[in-house]
């Protein structure tokens, strides 16, 4: 009977560590990284919300994003952190926070940030937030600042006709 108890424990706690969401580091944002985001996907709309450890405004929305990232599943959402590589640790923190890390994320790695915000938008200077939205053809729609559920809303219906 011991025997049984033990073994249909660790059966639980077994369940219970593979059901554990994977909370992956956030990538090294480059010069390529942009494209390879747009490749990766490909004929599927999506979001890019990009974002700052500094930015209070950012801060402030990510309890929405979350809402919005467990109530709307269908809604790829990627996470880009305008900071340096070395906030990494700190970026992880804020989206384990938010119960944001197990998607996609990543954190600037040049330290030309102009660079990347050119190859990301041309026509963007880099105020934060800034979200862009992608339908399956990968037109999109860049807003720069915080945004309302019902601004997502609209955005989504937009995006996944």
């Amino acid at each position: 009977m011991p025997l049984k108890k033990l073994a249909s424990g660790l059966l639980f706690l077994l369940l219970a560590f593979l059901n554990t969401p994977v909370q992956a580091e956030p990538s090294a944002f480059t010069s390529g990284s942009y494209q390879q985001i747009l490749a990766s996907n490909a004929n599927q709309p999506f979001m890019l919300v990009i974002w700052s450890v500094n930015c209070s405004s950012c801060l402030k929305d990510m309890a929405l994003l979350s809402s919005i990232h467990h109530s709307r599943p269908e809604i790829k959402m990627i996470m880009l952190a305008a900071d340096e590589l070395s906030a990494a640790d700190q970026v992880q923190q804020i989206l384990e926070k938010n119960q944001l890390s197990e998607i996609e994320s990543w954190v600037y790695a040049e330290e030309n940030t102009q660079k990347l915000q050119f190859s990301i938008d041309p026509k963007w200077y880099g105020e934060l937030p800034r979200t862009y939205f992608f339908d399956k053809a990968h037109q999109r729609t860049g807003v720069s600042g915080v945004l309302s559920k019902e601004d997502y809303d609209a955005m989504f219906a937009k995006i996944l006709k």
